[in-house]
């Protein structure tokens, strides 16, 4: 058999492997979470998320909302130095994000075993160029 036709009958079964895989995965809610930040995000989001009374006050206020918490839980940077420690029985997360006024936040958020608790939000005015 020449190269030719080794290299079709590859071609043939790694595209029908590829249509096959596809099929599989395109019904399942599949996420690559392999990284830590990911991983934590991923966990902070499914979980039942509770507000605290101090970050219940500070999302009454003009500059945050609910949805720059939910932007900042999918595409914030987890500060591991200061974050995954026993706090309250859970464990504090230090998130920080991005408003849509473009202010740096950042989130302290304590994770239990059932839910997520967001206990603050600090607020970092950015330099407006």
């Amino acid at each position: 058999m020449k190269f030719y036709q080794r290299f079709a009958y590859y071609l043939v079964g790694l595209v029908m492997g590829c249509f096959f895989v596809a099929v599989v995965l395109s019904g399942k809610d599949t996420r690559c979470n392999y990284f830590p930040n990911a991983r934590v995000l991923n966990d902070l989001r499914n979980k039942p998320f509770n507000y605290s009374i101090e970050a219940s006050r500070k999302l009454s206020e003009d500059w945050i909302d609910t949805l720059d918490i939910k932007n900042t839980l999918t595409y914030g940077d987890i500060d591991f130095d200061k974050s995954n420690v026993p706090y309250q029985k859970g464990k504090l997360y230090i998130i920080e994000g991005r408003t849509a006024k473009k202010d740096t936040i950042t989130l302290r958020v304590i994770n239990y075993p059932s839910k997520a608790v967001l206990e603050d939000i600090i607020r970092k005015k950015s330099k407006k160029k």
